[in-house]
């Protein structure tokens, strides 16, 4: 058996996530004060208490779903329920959650790194009028087209006609008004705050680069994918490069999990709230291993 985690992205975060892990482990309880300390706010009483508009904030979601995915691999790694992990990979900020547990960098700076993301993406968002709209259906060449037409990006490519396009929201209001003229059978509107992976985030990427400048990378312990180009990466430069230009750039889901496979992932294993990534895998490949942990009773071992 060859083990590929999975690590959540921004959307997948609920309020009450990670309590009872928290509650019945020690080790959730150590990394959720260590977060505390770091970041100068109780992120625990935001990830269990809300209000859900704090915990929606794109500079507190990021953190908190970092915290949660890793207290769940601490979890299953004491258990030692980790020793055919071979692989690790994330949605969006998720991915830098695969990073912290591949060995890349330390939980404390994989925090930090996923705090100044968050917080460097909110102000971009908060400088700019973007939107995103959810594509089903649909073929890549077809969404390709769409954004073409009306100067707007795709923004993750997450599984077979599931499509999200982004950009300024006077284009993606356009390109949803057009849609079904174009022959389109379903284009959502998506409640976000701004224009993520898409050169909107701009300002952020560039930021963001010159904060990661001073961050150490090492070389991954198992094979991590990067959502830059669906692809391994393995070189602490090539790492720090791709985790930068994703802010601007597609996410190419759908490609890092037919990657893991092609490689040798035989199960999958989502950390995170919601069964967001099953529900992926399973409308990419119905026939892959693929199992969500969220909570303390979903890492009750048999």
């Amino acid at each position: 058996m060859a083990i590929a985690l999975l690590f959540s992205g921004q959307g997948a975060q609920k309020v009450g996530m990670g309590r009872t892990l928290h509650e019945a482990f020690p080790s959730a309880r150590a990394l959720y004060a260590l977060a505390g300390e770091i970041l100068g706010w109780d992120l625990a009483k935001i990830c269990f208490e809300g209000p859900e508009e704090t915990l929606t904030e794109t500079k507190v979601c990021q953190p908190a779903l970092f915290v949660h995915g890793f207290a769940i691999q601490a979890r299953l790694k004491e258990q030692g329920r980790l020793d055919e992990m071979k692989f690790a990979l994330g949605l969006s900020l998720g991915e830098v959650t695969a990073l912290a547990t591949a060995g890349v960098f330390d939980f404390e700076t994989g925090l930090r790194v996923v705090a100044e993301r968050g917080r460097l993406m909110q102000e971009a968002c908060e400088a700019t009028k973007g939107a995103m709209a959810s594509v089903i259906g649909e073929t890549r060449e077809k969404v390709a087209e769409l954004c073409a037409e009306f100067d707007i990006e795709i923004a993750n490519l997450n599984c077979p006609g599931q499509i999200v396009i982004s950009g300024e929201k006077s284009r993606v209001d356009a390109a949803v008004a057009i849609s079904k003229e174009r022959g389109f059978r379903r284009v959502i509107p998506l409640n976000v705050a701004g224009a993520y992976h898409s050169r909107l985030m701009e300002p952020a990427r560039a930021r963001f680069e010159s904060f990661l400048a001073g961050v150490e990378f090492r070389v991954p312990q198992v094979t991590v994918l990067t959502n830059a180009t669906g692809k391994a990466v393995s070189e602490p430069a090539a790492i720090r490069e791709a985790l930068v230009k994703q802010v601007v750039s597609p996410v190419l889901w759908e490609d890092c999990m037919r990657e893991a496979a092609r490689l040798g992932a035989t199960k999958l294993i989502e950390c995170g709230p919601g069964a967001v990534l099953a529900g992926l895998a399973r409308r990419t490949e119905r026939d892959w291993s693929v199992t969500s942990l969220s909570e303390a009773a979903d890492l009750a071992q048999a």
